[in-house]
């Protein structure tokens, strides 16, 4: 199985490469993409989540509430950051709770897949999944909410160690060119 180990594991750092942005940034499909493109699993952490707990997020937050889901999402963000050599994807609001950005920081690579509230409004549309807080709205309500809900979210964002500008991910060839970039920012 060598040949599905990043080509940097003879050092005894872990490599750990964390994408944190907004919903429809691009984390899921660039993350994806990255994992194939250097064999380092990849750990969608909404994913995750929902197959731990036998729901959606959706459902979490219905039955729960928010804040019992918060709680949930960071035991398993401690529990996933804890991997060697992962790359994680985390959801939107994730780097925003408690002192989840920090710790993000002190585990590996944060990479803010930054994007114009108008890329993201895009991406959401092209998205299999419709997103739960868009329900409802109409494309220039949802285009405000995204431009303010960003607005309140950037701070944490703007904490990772990389920033990565995205563009509109609409071609394989847009996703392989951000990946091969990302992949020389961190040397993998």
């Amino acid at each position: 199985m060598q040949d599905h180990l990043p080509a940097n594991t003879d050092s005894l750092q872990p490599t750990r490469i964390i994408l944190v942005g907004y919903m429809g940034a691009g984390k899921s499909t660039l993350g994806k993409a990255l994992s194939k493109a250097t064999g380092i699993p990849l750990y969608d952490l909404d994913t995750y989540i929902e197959n731990r707990m036998r729901k959606t997020i959706g459902q979490i937050f219905e039955e729960k509430g928010e804040d019992y889901f918060r709680k949930i999402e960071r035991n398993m963000l401690h529990e996933v950051a804890e991997f060697e050599h992962v790359i994680i994807s985390c959801g939107g609001g994730t780097p925003c709770y408690s002192d989840n950005m920090d710790y993000l920081n002190r585990q590996g690579e944060t990479i803010y897949l930054k994007a114009e509230p108008e890329t993201l409004f895009r991406h959401l549309q092209m998205a299999r999944i419709p997103r739960p807080m868009l329900k409802g709205m109409t494309p220039e309500e949802a285009q405000q909410f995204i431009a303010t809900h960003l607005r309140e979210r950037e701070h944490y964002y703007l904490q990772a160690k990389h920033i990565h500008n995205v563009t509109l991910l609409d071609t394989f060839e847009k996703i392989a060119e951000t990946v091969s970039i990302i992949r020389e920012k961190l040397n993998i």
